[in-house]
């Protein structure tokens, strides 16, 4: 019997707490729905709701283009969607665009253009302080000219002529 009274007055409990929270919410208006569902929305797609074919990894959104083209068009392409192409400036990164990029060639925002050999990633990070990821024997610039940086087949940076034309991975902060 004991047993019995505790659980109804906890069933009352629950049951005038659930009312005053219910209170609550409609004091705050209509507001407090739509705030709850743009934030399980941005739970969703924290690159954005409309911008599904962008990915979320450790803090920023990734675009893994479907269209090949030179060093250059990329970039600007990125621009043109408020990103840049990607820094890859941390192993865990590089595991990240490895295992997304399998045997496919994606342009990173790496590049010796400004003077042979001096690589610099194009958001100013400094190159010689960061992690790398070369395949072996590389940079090289083989054919003269090499001063654009891909992500190799096998995950590995590898440099190439800019003009060459292949994928590009774009990176962007997460919107507020």
């Amino acid at each position: 019997m004991r047993s019995f009274l505790t659980i109804y007055l906890l069933l009352v409990l629950s049951f005038l707490l659930m009312i005053t929270l219910f209170a609550v919410s409609l004091s705050r208006g209509t507001k407090a729905p739509l705030s709850g569902w743009m934030l399980h929305a941005n739970s969703l797609f924290p690159c954005g709701a409309e911008a599904r074919e962008w990915e979320y990894f450790d803090g920023k959104c990734y675009y893994f283009s479907i269209d090949r083209m030179s060093w250059y068009k990329a970039k600007t392409q990125c621009e043109e969607m408020h990103s840049r192409l990607a820094i890859i400036n941390s192993f865990t990164k590089q595991n990240f665009v490895m295992f997304r990029t399998r045997n496919e060639r994606f342009w990173i925002g790496l590049t010796d253009g400004n003077s042979e050999g001096e690589w610099e990633w194009i958001d100013g990070t400094d190159y010689k302080s960061t992690f790398t990821f070369w395949k072996e024997g590389e940079p090289n610039n083989s054919g003269n000219n090499e001063d654009c940086a891909h992500v190799w087949t096998s995950g590995q940076w590898n440099d190439v002529y800019c003009t060459f034309e292949c994928y590009y991975l774009c990176e962007k902060p997460v919107p507020h």
